[in-house]
């Protein structure tokens, strides 16, 4: 019971980390749905790339909340048992989903892995929300067999269901040690804007489409 008691709480704290302006200046609302990568994992919470969106979002004036649905851990079974919740809470118009490092990092199958990133891009969609996809590599000792046709399933999937795609969430990032935490696998803080850079040429295009500026 205990697990299951500290995994609905980690959750319930993801779901209530809003930023933005106040509530009269929020017009629409872009939910950030991830993992580590994107739960500020291993550095302070403002230090994270959703922050720091939600700090460019601010300081450009746009009528965007930002709510940040990540959980460090989240495999894309879990994430698509939560999300008819958030959709559900906080109706966003904009959702970028940031899943299946975890299932990659555990060796799940890539078939499995791309049928719940689906199932999820159907629940966001029949709900009327736009979902940007972000594709996410993971470590080459796994061997190409595996490691290939994981890449390949974001991409994949974002030209079945035709959809915007950040190729490689931290692209530029593991190539630099030192921008690396200890793990290999999650950026240090000074890296949190390159992540944020990758993101954000996909995502404000529909920024502007759906505030009509």
């Amino acid at each position: 019971m205990r697990p299951l008691l500290i995994r609905l709480c980690v959750f319930c704290l993801a779901c209530s980390i809003v930023f933005g302006s106040s509530a009269d200046d929020q017009n629409f609302t872009l939910l950030v749905y991830g993992d580590s990568l994107s739960a500020a994992y291993g550095i302070e919470e403002d230090q994270g790339w959703v922050h720091l969106l939600s700090l460019k979002l601010q300081a450009q004036n746009a009528p965007f909340q930002v709510v940040n649905g990540s959980v460090s851990g989240e495999t894309t079974t879990g994430g698509l048992e939560r999300l008819p919740a958030m959709l559900d809470s906080y109706k966003p118009e904009l959702l970028i989903l940031e899943l299946g490092g975890n299932d990659g990092l555990r060796g799940l199958p890539v078939n499995l892995i791309r049928e719940n990133l689906e199932k999820m891009i159907d629940l966001a969609e029949s709900s009327g929300t736009q979902v940007i996809l972000t594709g996410i590599q993971i470590p080459p000792n796994y061997g190409p067999r595996y490691t290939i046709p994981f890449f390949e399933t974001y991409a994949g999937l974002a030209a079945k269901k035709a959809l915007p795609l950040v190729p490689f969430l931290i692209d530029g990032i593991p190539q630099q040690p030192e921008l690396m935490q200890n793990d290999g696998i999650h950026p240090r803080a000074e890296a949190q804007f390159m992540i944020l850079d990758n993101v954000w040429p996909i995502l404000e295009p529909f920024l502007d489409e759906v505030s009509g500026v």
